[in-house]
């Protein structure tokens, strides 16, 4: 087997070009900044990208006050935030998640815009362009996955021959990555099976609807989707069917195979370093959009109790690339 964060870091180096560059910090200008933070739901890969941002311009000595704002999966309710933020006059705004980060763009005029966790930044309108010199008071952090790399390991790990993904019809990431899954799947001559919604209520009828014509469940970064996480292990538990997931930070406790992605945490501060580099004057235009691409950013974990149930034999370069292991009941 190859090694997977080699193949890992090969797709990211696909996606892009731009990696963060850490910098000296100037001195913090005299004051206080206030930074409305605008998140779309509550869960962990979000929560974790709000406690990163915060952590890093804490320990960095920035003198910042919050407006900590969730839209509840709301996109009516995130162009409420939008407005608020600009009667407020922030001196910045921070948008989680991309409804978030669209209604901030489409609102704040020449305050200083900050995209988190948005998966295309470019193609949901967020900035110009990819390269950093534009004049759009923009810059952010993607989560653009390795989804070929992630469905590559799953069906390696499985045999898997139909690969099932709900997603959110109305979300403009999840709709990217699952195209961007689907193309994976045909490159790998699989049968992708698929099932939209609308919100998170749906998710369950939506798993259960395509369970008993697929081998293998990858769920995306899809904030309305992984959110419901729970739902979607319920239905393949019951139907024997391995479940991957994107986002490590929600699989705890669940009955997944595998997970593999950012480690949200991290995302969170590099959040929180363009938010610092705003302060001290530098225009979001010439920071642009930043992608992660290290290795070191993601985070493999694997389930030797789902693998035993399932008859998966997981190889051993794979335990030993892992960062967490389910064995036994006990998590390593």
């Amino acid at each position: 087997m190859k090694k997977f964060w080699t193949v890992v870091l090969i797709s990211l180096l696909l996606c892009s070009s731009f990696v963060f560059a850490e910098g000296a910090k100037e001195t913090t200008p005299s004051g206080t900044t206030t930074v409305g933070v605008s998140k779309f739901l509550s869960h962990p890969a979000l929560d974790a990208v709000e406690q990163g941002m915060q952590d890093y311009l804490s320990e960095e000595g920035y003198s910042v006050t919050y407006d900590w704002q969730n839209a509840n999966a709301e996109v009516s309710a995130a162009a409420q935030i939008a407005q608020k933020f600009k009667s407020d006059k922030v001196d910045i705004a921070v948008g989680i998640a991309t409804p978030n980060a669209q209604s901030l763009v489409n609102v704040m005029g020449e305050t200083p815009v900050v995209f988190s966790a948005i998966t295309d930044p470019l193609d949901a309108g967020l900035v110009p362009s990819y390269e950093p010199g534009y004049t759009d008071k923009v810059a952010g952090v993607s989560d653009m996955n390795p989804v070929e790399a992630q469905i590559s390991l799953l069906v390696e790990l499985t045999g898997a021959k139909t690969i099932g993904n709900v997603y959110a019809s109305g979300e403009a990431n999840g709709v990217i990555l699952m195209e961007m899954a689907k193309a994976a799947c045909e490159k790998l001559g699989v049968e992708f099976v698929t099932a939209a919604v609308a919100n998170t209520s749906e998710v369950m009828s939506a798993a259960q609807s395509i369970a008993k014509r697929i081998d293998a469940m990858y769920i995306a970064t899809d904030n309305t989707v992984i959110s419901a996480l729970p739902s979607i292990d319920d239905v393949t538990s019951k139907a024997g069917i391995a479940l991957m997931s994107a986002d490590p930070s929600g699989v705890d406790g669940l009955n997944f195979l595998v997970a593999m992605g950012f480690d949200y945490y991290k995302i969170g501060r590099a959040t929180g370093k363009i938010v610092g580099q705003i302060i001290d004057g530098t225009e979001p235009g010439e920071i642009g959009t930043v992608f992660l691409s290290d290795p070191a950013d993601f985070e493999l974990w694997l389930n030797v109790d789902a693998a035993t149930e399932l008859g998966i034999t997981i190889p051993q370069d794979l335990l030993d690339e892992a960062a967490v292991i389910y064995e036994n009941g006990v998590k390593k």
